[in-house]
């Protein structure tokens, strides 16, 4: 018998986020991670639902609740790529685990910094990467608060995105494993996101039966002015990949359910078909980027020698494999994948054509491992340009890593996706 385990679980009940990690990195595939819904169950607070189920704040696709974004990327609430450089910048920031702001204690970190260490380093790094990179959209991917240690869930989230709603940046967010660990219910935490200013986030899709909460697209448009201005040549698909299994039978994490593959292969297929058709007809799909927090089973096909970045704990995926991977391939139009949840795994690897992407822990509350920086991920997609100096779809798409250390360091530069030959013999003069 392994008694260092059973600690490890009894230690579940006084400290959920160690005993999390502690169980995560100790054995990533043992029962006792598989066994982790039922012990945080015993401990979960009672939370009231939401009133007014299904209401969303967003009258029409795109437009940014409580006010129009601040950025040239988002003008009256539609995203495009700006004409001085033809690029999109995407900002992702994955496991924030806030909760209280100053009261709130840093996990692994050095002796020397818990005296002064709290969730407002975490909120000093957004505000740090945000100056640096100048994002056009500032994704958070889950756990963006850490519900059980949260007195108030509503102000612990309004303390989280401060940094993007005083900018006016435009911003989307979806739900990990602990954000509804409060004082709100799943849906009242994505109720209390959608209706926050500048805003892209939503509650679901209008008029669709689906499960989890936080299910929704954006479109982003070309060059303001130039021949695609009115068609989306990069898609933004976010998803809930949910908390814990509901099925007794399948202990562990959650997974992305049929009702929201469903609408997924419909959104994909309809963004297709707009791009592909006339006028202004494109003969590949626009690229398609999806956002969620649990990583899927087929992040395991990876070890040092096929990844970019580290690989430091196994992949705390569901324990089933619902298929979502190969629905996106049969799709065709992904090429990227950004998840969280592993918090020291920051690595992207590419299978059957889709980069699968962590972006590494971010929060200073979240576990993380003492002289390991706190880590974000930044991706930016390119567009064509011919030497008429039109603009037109996108060429191609890089990811790096920005790092809170002394320097707020770069790092793991890549490309993601270049656009293969299309048959058109024009030359380009920009574009990575």
């Amino acid at each position: 018998m392994n008694y260092n385990r059973i600690i490890v679980a009894r230690r579940l009940l006084r400290n959920p986020p160690q005993a999390e990690r502690q169980l995560k990195m100790a054995s990533p595939k043992h029962p006792l991670l598989l066994l982790l819904p039922l012990f945080l169950s015993i401990i979960a607070i009672s939370v009231e639902c939401f009133e007014e189920e299904g209401r969303s704040t967003l009258s029409k696709r795109g437009r940014i609740g409580g006010g129009e974004a601040g950025s040239p990327a988002a003008v009256n609430g539609v995203l495009r790529f700006k004409g001085t450089k033809g690029e999109f910048k995407i900002l992702q920031v994955a496991d924030m685990h806030y909760a209280d702001g100053r009261s709130t204690p840093c996990l692994d970190v050095f002796p020397a910094q818990m005296p002064t260490c709290s969730d407002l380093n975490t909120t000093a790094f957004i505000n740090r990467v945000i100056q640096a990179e100048n994002p056009d959209l500032v994704v958070f991917t889950g756990d963006n608060i850490f519900g059980y240690d949260s007195t108030d869930s509503a102000k612990s989230l309004d303390m989280a995105y401060a940094p993007v709603v005083e900018r006016k940046l435009p911003w989307a967010a979806v739900l990990g494993n602990h954000d509804q660990e409060g004082t709100l219910s799943r849906e009242g935490v994505m109720q209390h996101i959608v209706g926050m200013p500048h805003t892209l986030s939503r509650l679901n899709p209008d008029g669709v039966v689906i499960d989890g909460f936080g299910n929704y697209n954006l479109e982003v448009g070309g060059v303001e002015g130039s021949a695609l201005a009115n068609k989306s040549v990069l898609n933004l698909y976010f998803i809930d990949s949910g908390d814990y299994s509901t099925v007794p039978s399948i202990p562990g994490y959650g997974w992305i359910k049929p009702s929201q593959q469903l609408w997924f292969q419909k959104t994909s297929s309809h963004l297709q078909k707009g791009y592909t058709s006339r006028p202004e007809a494109q003969k590949q799909p626009a690229p398609g980027l999806v956002y969620f927090h649990i990583p899927l089973p087929e992040y395991s096909s990876f070890d040092a020698s096929n990844l970019t970045g580290v690989k430091q704990e196994g992949i705390s995926s569901a324990s089933i494999n619902s298929g979502f991977f190969a629905t996106m391939v049969e799709a065709g139009d992904v090429k990227a994948v950004f998840t969280g949840h592993d918090h020291l795994n920051d690595f992207c690897g590419e299978l059957t054509g889709i980069q699968l992407c962590y972006a590494g822990g971010f929060g200073y509350h979240a576990y993380g491992k003492a002289g390991w920086s706190r880590r974000a991920r930044v991706v930016s997609a390119y567009l064509e340009k011919t030497v008429e100096g039109e603009w037109e779809g996108v060429k191609s798409i890089k990811t790096w890593k920005r790092l809170d250390d002394q320097y707020l360091s770069t790092t793991d530069t890549q490309v993601l996706w270049n656009k293969g030959s299309t048959g058109r013999r024009r030359k380009r003069t920009t574009g990575v």
